[in-house]
């Protein structure tokens, strides 16, 4: 009995319950019901280089054409304008805020910048095989063709940025344990990035060199939305830069 009762007296510490019957190593753990769940550190991004995308891509929209545009001038940029207002005056300075309501504004705006620009490349192939105005023009022809083009590499940047991780605002407070596209800092434990988040500069990157490679460089599409645009994106860009150049070189010689 003693030495029972000696045994038991050298038990750690740790090891024996406390006067309310719970285990010490359980009292504030992340599964005791009365803790407080820890805050989250928001990481918002600045809201200016998005709405810069934004802007350039009216401009760009603004010098195309008459007949590469969709509807007339004023009328897209009045309506993208409107949209970034919105979401600036929603949620000003970081993009921090989870509203369902903004979000779907953000959706419609960058629905409006890849429609704009899909319609401007159908009408430009199409002006390329018929002829058009502008067609007969090498000078003419190579401006129309980068505005449509850079029009297409903003777009579907803003396109990666709104869809990827559930958008800015999302990526702000969680990111995903899979990613939908995967960076070179989420993909390398090496770099020690845990509380990295892509930025808008990362998309327009990834706009950039999947418009000028036709394939991914260093950003891996992993989930099905983001393999189709990537490969709608590189195949619209094969179009544009490879019938534009040859008509340019047919009308110089």
């Amino acid at each position: 009995m003693a030495a029972a009762a000696g045994k038991h007296s050298r038990l750690d510490p740790a090891q024996q319950p406390n006067m309310t019957g719970h285990h010490p190593t359980d009292a504030g753990g992340p599964s005791d019901p009365h803790e407080p769940e820890p805050q989250q550190t928001a990481f918002g991004e600045a809201r200016w280089p998005m709405a810069g995308a934004v802007v350039v891509g009216m401009v760009l929209l603004l010098l195309m054409p008459d007949d590469l545009r969709l509807g007339p001038r004023w009328l897209l940029p009045s309506v993208e304008g409107l949209l970034l207002v919105t979401l600036i005056a929603g949620d000003p300075g970081r993009i921090s805020r989870r509203s369902a309501a903004l979000r779907a504004v953000s959706v419609a705006l960058v629905g409006v910048l890849a429609l704009s620009a899909i319609w401007s490349t159908v009408r430009l192939i199409d002006d390329l095989i018929q002829g058009g105005t502008e067609t007969n023009s090498a000078a003419g022809l190579l401006q129309a063709g980068g505005s449509v083009w850079a029009s297409t590499v903003l777009a579907f940047s803003l396109l990666y940025f709104e869809l990827d991780s559930g958008g800015a605002a999302a990526r702000a407070h969680r990111m995903p344990t899979t990613p939908e596209l995967a960076f070179p800092q989420q993909l390398s434990p090496d770099l020690n990035a845990m509380h990295w988040r892509p930025r808008y500069v990362d998309y327009l990157y990834l706009g950039l060199t999947n418009s000028t490679a036709f394939s991914p460089t260093d950003v891996m599409p992993l989930a099905p939305w983001a393999k189709i645009a990537m490969a709608v994106q590189s195949l619209i860009s094969l179009l544009i830069l490879g019938l534009v150049i040859a008509r340019a070189v047919n009308v110089l010689a």
